[in-house]
């Protein structure tokens, strides 16, 4: 049996949540890991939950399932706090990132080690918006990319310029500030 660093990206359908996962899969995949990204929804509209996932391994994977428990979980949509058990999906000693400036969140949702960053301000910010919605998942995916100590920025930007097709400056710009200003919500 092999050992994964498995990550749970929650999201709203819109946000950029599976696509997240897949860059992060493919940064992953740069730095000489295997790594595999499982969307997971069915015929959803924007703003219903989606779920994606990531299996990160030194060893090849062949378990393609979705993650019941993760070592990081990415939410990209506070109010989704509200509706799931957040505490169910992690892992003993699992991390939580959450777009959100709000402090203390570790109490609020029973997970200890808790980090946050304003996603939805830095992407309004950068001008990264589908439908006047900001696109929050390149600041996620940077934020990720560092709690979870696995990417670095330069295999991130590496990763986005091969599957960003549009304003890919601005994208990298939102990963590196996700990745430089994502902090514990103590």
């Amino acid at each position: 049996m092999y050992n994964t660093f498995d990550i749970i990206w929650l999201g709203r359908g819109g946000q950029g949540g599976v696509t997240a996962a897949r860059i992060f899969a493919q940064a992953a995949v740069h730095k000489g890991l295997y790594a595999l990204a499982i969307p997971f929804f069915g015929a959803e509209r924007r703003g219903a939950p989606v779920f994606a996932y990531n299996r990160v391994s030194r060893e090849v994977i062949r378990k393609r399932s979705r993650v019941k428990m993760g070592d990081l979980l990415v939410v990209l949509d506070p109010s989704l706090l509200e509706m799931y058990d957040i505490a169910k999906f992690l892992k003993n000693g699992g991390k939580v990132v959450v777009n959100s400036t709000v402090k203390d969140l570790h109490e609020k949702i029973g997970v200890k080690e808790v980090y946050c960053l304003d996603a939805s301000g830095m992407a309004t910010e950068i001008g990264l918006k589908l439908a006047g919605f900001p696109l929050v998942n390149m600041p996620m995916l940077g934020a990720a990319g560092r709690v979870s100590g696995m990417l670095d920025k330069d295999v991130l930007a590496r990763a986005v310029r091969e599957s960003i097709e549009r304003l890919v400056e601005k994208n990298i710009e939102a990963v590196n500030r996700g990745f430089d200003e994502v902090r514990r919500c103590v």
